[in-house]
């Protein structure tokens, strides 16, 4: 066999490595594509429960530990959003003041804009 062969044999082995190499990121792709879709979808059907549990159109019961998560992670929300409120009322002035810099920060700064 000539070295001609070899590199057109070794030629043909790496196209079809990559061919297969492509076609694997493609399926993986698609298949990445299909559970997002899922998540997605199994999010509007929990919502739409949820929904309707709480319209009383759909028994609660077998559902309500998951009710209940909800329910308290919705509560949990609201802390944090009226905690943030508070925090912006209160202004740049209020609460302790801010930290100084440590010793030879100034020189750090010096060094790294150099």
């Amino acid at each position: 066999m000539t070295r001609w062969d070899n590199l057109m044999r070794s030629g043909r082995r790496l196209a079809g490595d990559v061919r297969a190499s492509v076609a694997r990121a493609r399926i993986e792709g698609e298949r990445r594509l299909l559970q997002r879709q899922h998540r997605s979808a199994a999010e509007r059907l929990g919502e739409r429960a949820w929904e309707l549990a709480r319209a009383g159109d759909l028994d609660p019961t077998p559902l309500r530990a998951e009710i209940d998560d909800v329910d308290r992670l919705l509560a949990e929300i609201a802390a944090k959003v009226a905690e943030i409120d508070e925090l912006r009322d209160e202004g740049p002035d209020s609460g302790p003041p801010p930290p100084t810099a440590p010793t030879g920060w100034e020189d750090a700064e010096r060094f790294f804009r150099t």
